[in-house]
């Protein structure tokens, strides 16, 4: 069901909106989680090591297909608030197109590029024929990741969460089972895994479509549905490039940061693979509230409603803050327990690369929340440049520290230590450019 984000209280309509998004994103993390998970316990530590090595690239890609999902949403709740509904369809349709083209560009890419770059970041020689494996079945499923995430974009845009919500829980779990079905039952190794998210994926992406063709077909609009506009295309692009570039550079420095790992070998590499993939459970669920956010506030720009900004902002912190301290709690105090779901009898390096690295960072979530919050408000009402500042100076940091502080007596755990000083500065940055925003002296909403 669409739902209007301009009218009633903005913390019941955030949460109302929100929480079956962070469902989702629980879900969307279970793909990647299942994969470790079933790596780690039912093929070895060096294949948890190549699917998580994997992983670092298959961001990259994800990168460009989050933009094309915040482009074409942030201008599609913009038109939806306004009542635009045939600008609305002809920019939905203009973001597909668009995508179609740069999906087939990565896929060119991926396929004939994965193996120089696992050589660039030192993969070592007993993951490299697995992660090259994963890497090569991953990019050909490319299509289903980027219409997925089209799809889902304007499921938000629209005000509607729980749509997505049902295909993700459904195709999630059952992604879990084949995983297993492909890896115990067919002997398939890091292929099997692979092949299940491409299958699950394909099949969640197919639904997701159909279900916004219906959804579009129901709602009128008068005048020419055009299937293609340059002017919506800049619009689109200047949401979407500072999203991509944002996430792009993001996972390019992960990568360089997963090359410095990958000097420490193979138990510390398979012990950050199961830790991370926790880290990014919480770090997504953050940013996918956090585009929840951007779909409120851009929603309500389109309206007209810049009064109900602030609260909105308000009511997202308070939101991030419940749901990421049980996250916190586990991670901190339970930290070796949950790791043991990853790894099968685990060398001490690897568990206690897991145990630190999320004892290190966890207790910042509170930080990087409200960050990721202050995020979706400057990215939903437009202002790219402010949210792209704060997020690579966050980048910078986290990889030029990473290096530095491995270099020195700190080893490996020197790298975990760059993720908080970088989050930090960033978050006081995020801040200071929403505080600055036309907003901050209108207390008063409609």
């Amino acid at each position: 069901m669409n739902q209007d984000l301009t009218v009633g209280k903005p913390e019941t309509v955030l949460w109302r909106f929100c929480l079956p998004l962070f469902g989702s994103v629980l879900f969307q993390q279970l793909y990647n989680i299942a994969d470790s998970l079933v790596a780690g316990k039912f093929i070895g530590e060096n294949a948890l090591a190549a699917v998580g090595n994997g992983y670092e690239i298959t961001l990259v890609f994800l990168a460009f297909a989050f933009g094309c999902n915040m482009g074409c949403s942030v201008i599609v709740s913009q038109l939806f608030g306004a009542k635009e509904y045939a600008g609305m369809k002809t920019a939905a349709a203009t973001a597909c197109i668009f995508s179609a083209i740069l999906c087939a560009v990565l896929m060119f890419a991926g396929i004939f590029g994965c193996a120089a770059l696992l050589r660039i970041i030192r993969t070592p020689p007993e993951v490299f024929a697995d992660s090259q494996l994963y890497l090569d079945i991953y990019v050909w499923g490319l299509p289903f990741v980027f219409f997925y995430n089209i799809a889902t974009g304007i499921f938000s845009a629209l005000g509607d969460s729980k749509t997505p919500f049902c295909f993700l829980a459904v195709s999630s779990t059952a992604n879990i089972a084949v995983d297993i079905w492909f890896v115990e039952g067919f002997g398939m190794g890091v292929a099997g895994v692979a092949w299940a998210t491409f299958l699950c994926q394909g099949i969640s992406c197919v639904l997701a479509v159909a279900a916004v063709w219906r959804r579009f077909c129901r709602i009128p609009a008068q005048g020419r549905i055009a299937l293609f506009d340059w002017g919506l295309l800049k619009k689109i692009l200047g949401i979407a490039i500072p999203s991509m570039l944002q996430q792009s550079f993001v996972s390019v420095g992960n990568i360089v940061i997963q090359g410095v790992i990958n000097g420490f070998g193979a138990s510390v590499m398979a012990g950050y693979s199961a830790a991370v993939k926790m880290n990014n459970l919480v770090i997504t669920s953050f940013t996918t509230l956090a585009n929840g956010i951007s779909n409120y506030a851009a929603q309500n720009i389109g309206a007209g409603k810049t009064g109900r900004i602030r609260p909105g902002f308000l009511a997202g912190i308070r939101l991030v803050w419940i749901l990421g301290l049980p996250l916190f709690l586990v991670y901190f105090f339970a930290g070796k327990p949950v790791l043991g779901l990853f790894l099968k009898d685990p060398t001490a390096a690897a568990m206690e690369t897991g145990i630190v690295f999320l004892r290190i960072l966890s207790p910042f979530y509170f930080v990087v929340s409200a960050k990721l919050v202050a995020d979706g408000i400057l990215r939903g009402t437009g202002r790219m440049a402010q949210f792209m500042a704060a997020t690579f100076t966050d980048l910078v940091l986290r990889v030029l520290l990473a290096v530095l502080f491995s270099e020195t007596f700190l080893g490996a755990t020197g790298i975990w230590c760059a993720w908080p000083v970088g989050w930090t500065v960033a978050t006081v940055m995020s801040l200071f450019f929403y505080g600055r925003g036309p907003w901050r002296k209108r207390k008063a909403f409609p």
